[in-house]
């Protein structure tokens, strides 16, 4: 193989063009014809038993040049690209421009190659790290949340309906005086105030009494889901059969022993304290985190190979699938779930893939800049857990995995790292005044 013009065509793309001489050629030739051989069949010969130069004088002189020239690539494009040392993000396009017995052949492959990233400003990045203050009221709100999954229903009939009841009601719809299908109902439960009929329709069974019939005047919305009812004007006749509402235990001692594992209404408040100061540690770490990457992100503005959004789509494509395979659900049928094809499916998540390869040009440009390595003892340090769990030892795990990628993964994760020690963390009401 011999590399004879590399052309940067336009960015991030690469036009290489390598050389297979006659002989080698020639020998490629013959391996295709060795693997085709007890295939080929002509009249008055067996199978297996026709010679390279009848079956090129029966059926052209090319007859093995395709699977020559695959073998060829295959065998050779590996070599022409670490010689011309680029490296790709995708399986370059190739064609063989010129075939000859005599001269070899001339292959031109269309490399995409990864972009050359220019960063800076990635230390100093402004991430206020602001844990937010657990008060009084965050806590009995947990109370509160204890007391309402405890709550018991109790029947009101002293009343008219209050937003917040519990109204049970039976319904028939009508357009003028004619009954549309699926709008009767009966013994319906209807949590007044949650939105869950037609705007205007629970407003209206508000200050009924139990027993009272009465009527819902409501127009459906224009963009309601049924086109045959949108934007008209409906007819609801209603009975009030009962209204529930929802009593409170009362926070003390005896309520909370009974309904945790807690002595005291004291002793609950104290944990649901200190897990809500936990919670809040987490949140300020990750919105800390995602400000130091939405910043990492805003820096890369080089132009950038689709097709590397595209991997990354059809990578999380693939985990997504996976975890549906994992809760007894296909993709397909989520898909019809959801009313999407996988098209509208890859292009929900398309901002997420664009912002992760944005990422890890970021920190993997970083990792370079700041010479970031990863020693022996790190490696085997971050080995040995899967080592363990997989009952193998660290040769065997290094021999099973991509130990390059594995390393580099290694390699971002401290880049990361080093941003976010860099981070200037200083809230915005104490930052100095610029001169």
């Amino acid at each position: 193989m011999s590399l004879t013009a590399t052309n940067r065509t336009e960015v991030n793309t690469v036009e290489l063009t390598f050389e297979i001489g006659p002989e080698d050629f020639e020998a490629a030739v013959e391996r295709a014809y060795q693997r085709n051989k007890k295939n080929i069949s002509l009249p008055g010969f067996r199978k297996g038993k026709v010679t390279r130069k009848m079956a090129e004088a029966r059926m052209g002189e090319g007859v093995f040049y395709e699977d020559a020239l695959n073998d060829l690539i295959n065998t050779e494009l590996t070599a022409a690209l670490q010689e011309a040392d680029f490296e790709l993000v995708d399986r370059p396009s190739v064609d063989a421009e010129k075939i000859s017995k005599e001269e070899g052949v001339v292959f031109k492959a269309i490399c995409i190659t990864k972009p050359e990233i220019e960063i800076d400003g990635y230390k100093g990045i402004k991430a206020a790290k602001t844990v937010a203050e657990v008060t009084d009221a965050d806590v009995d709100a947990q109370v509160d949340m204890l007391r309402k999954r405890n709550a018991r229903l109790v029947s009101v009939d002293d009343r008219a309906a209050e937003m917040g009841d519990e109204a049970n009601i039976d319904f028939e719809g009508f357009f003028g005086d004619e009954a549309f299908e699926g709008g009767k109902g009966e013994n319906f439960p209807l949590k007044l105030g949650s939105g869950q009929f037609i705007p205007g329709f629970e407003e209206q069974v508000v200050g009924k009494k139990v027993g009272e019939e009465f009527d819902v005047v409501v127009t459906f919305p224009e963009n309601y889901q049924m086109e045959d009812y949108a934007g008209k004007e409906a007819t609801f006749k209603c009975k009030l059969n009962g209204i529930t509402v929802e009593e409170l235990p009362e926070a003390d001692d005896e309520f909370i022993q009974d309904s945790t594992e807690f002595d005291s209404l004291e002793a609950f408040k104290a944990d649901a304290r200190k897990k809500l100061e936990e919670a809040a540690v987490r949140n300020a770490d990750v919105a800390f985190d995602n400000a130091i990457m939405d910043a990492l992100i805003a820096k890369v503005d080089c132009p950038i190979p689709n097709v590397m959004f595209e991997h990354r789509l059809d990578t999380l494509v693939d985990n997504f699938e996976n975890t549906l395979k994992q809760q007894g659900m296909s993709l397909d049928l989520y898909l019809q779930y959801t009313g999407m094809d996988i098209s509208d499916f890859r292009e929900t998540n398309r901002d997420r893939a664009v912002n992760e390869v944005k990422l890890r040009l970021a920190l993997e440009k970083i990792a370079e800049l700041e010479k970031i390595e990863i020693s022996e003892e790190e490696l085997n340090s971050s080995l040995q857990p899967i080592a363990d769990a997989n009952k193998m030892s660290l040769d065997e795990v290094k021999r099973r995995i991509p130990l390059i990628d594995y390393m580099m993964d290694m390699r971002v994760s401290k880049a990361l790292d080093l941003v976010k020690e860099n981070a200037d963390t200083t809230p915005a009401e104490e930052a100095p005044a610029e001169a």
